[in-house]
């Protein structure tokens, strides 16, 4: 490894092969010169997306004027449209995209195993339940179906982590008592659209699809506010998380207590998955496939948990694109092509696993 000089206030950056780390005083940081700049590409595509996105409509409105509209001299009329009506919407997809791939990458990475996003351990779906929980029984309004999500996965987290247990929890029991938790939860969602009139059902239907429509600022403080108190969690400890994929004993020895640790972040992962599921919905495959598509591109190790958030809110802004243009409004649920994308993508990914094994 070379080290090279820092600025005066700082310290020796060391440069190698698969990252760098930069010293001040006490302190210092590693990172990954790729990733970083992954990140930042990333976060630049989310923006353009999220231009465009907010410029579509039946009151169209270009690009140039959209950034106008941000700064104060926008076109007569265009401040209502854009910043009341649309950039709500735009923006609660980026923060649930995000907040779903940082999610996703913390449950695969304490599982081990690429299955173990929310959607598939049951986390997801136990949000879900008590979001219709509020919203049905309740017809509860944006801070009531937070308040039911996060209550909703916290219980689920809870009773999953509890039935996993044996001397500790491990990956795959934690995946298979999910899959079962999401079974039942699955026919509590069921019995719950019985119970309800026609009208919340069909509120309720094209909630759990996974959907953009009617957004307002709401729904973009509860995803913001889940980002702002668990984000840092997540990233304070993804130290941790990197040394708990070598196992606990491994993990123990470096001096990281591993069910402490796990704990913390389920909690933090649970957070993240119940606020983006209560101002959006459980939109599908985006905690799945975010994380493992943040890996290919950056080329690392370990969870990259960042490259994975903003990879997901990148999923959810082009996809929410992508309905406005397909179909000229936003009434198509965003959930509906993250759908079709995430199922085109897992027989991808199957194929590819295959054709490596035969290799």
């Amino acid at each position: 490894m070379s080290t090279t000089e820092a600025p005066r206030r700082g310290g020796p950056v060391r440069q190698g092969p698969r990252g760098a780390l930069l010293r001040a005083g006490r302190w210092s940081l590693r990172y990954d010169p790729r990733a970083l700049s992954v990140c930042a590409a990333l976060a630049v595509i989310a923006a353009v997306s999220t231009v465009f996105a907010v410029g579509t409509g039946s009151y169209a409105v270009a690009p140039l004027d959209v950034l106008r509209t941000f700064l104060g001299d926008g076109p007569p009329g265009a401040e209502f449209v854009v910043v009341d009506l649309r950039l709500p919407r735009a923006l609660v997809a980026v923060l649930v995209g995000f907040a779903m791939g940082v999610a996703g990458a913390v449950f695969q990475s304490l599982t081990r195993n690429p299955l173990g996003s929310p959607d598939i351990t049951g986390f997801g779906n136990g949000a879900s339940a008590g979001a219709l929980v509020a919203i049905i029984l309740f017809d509860a309004g944006a801070p009531q179906t937070a308040a039911g999500a996060v209550c909703g996965g916290f219980a689920t987290a809870t009773a999953v982590y509890l039935l996993a247990w044996k001397r500790g929890v491990h990956g795959y029991r934690l995946i298979l008592v999910g899959i079962g938790a999401s079974a039942v939860l699955g026919s509590v969602t069921s019995f719950l659209y019985v119970r309800a009139d026609i009208g919340k059902a069909a509120e309720a239907a094209s909630w759990m699809i996974g959907s953009l429509n009617s957004r307002d600022w709401s729904q973009v403080r509860v995803a913001a506010l889940g980002l702002v108190l668990l984000l840092p969690v997540v990233v304070v400890l993804g130290r941790r998380l990197t040394v708990l994929e070598m196992g606990d004993d491994t993990a123990a020895a470096l001096g990281v207590p591993p069910e402490r640790s796990r704990l913390l972040l389920l909690c933090a992962g649970t957070g993240l998955t119940a606020m983006a599921v209560a101002a959006a919905g459980p939109i599908p495959f985006v905690a799945l496939a975010a994380p493992q598509l943040a890996r290919r591109v950056t080329r690392a190790t370990g969870p990259n948990v960042l490259a994975a958030g903003w990879t997901g809110a990148v999923l959810v802004s082009v996809a929410d694109l992508a309905t406005q243009r397909a179909t000229g409004s936003a009434l198509l649920p965003v959930g509906v092509v993250t759908g079709v994308g995430g199922g085109l993508y897992l027989a991808w990914l199957l194929r590819a696993e295959r054709r490596a094994a035969r290799l």
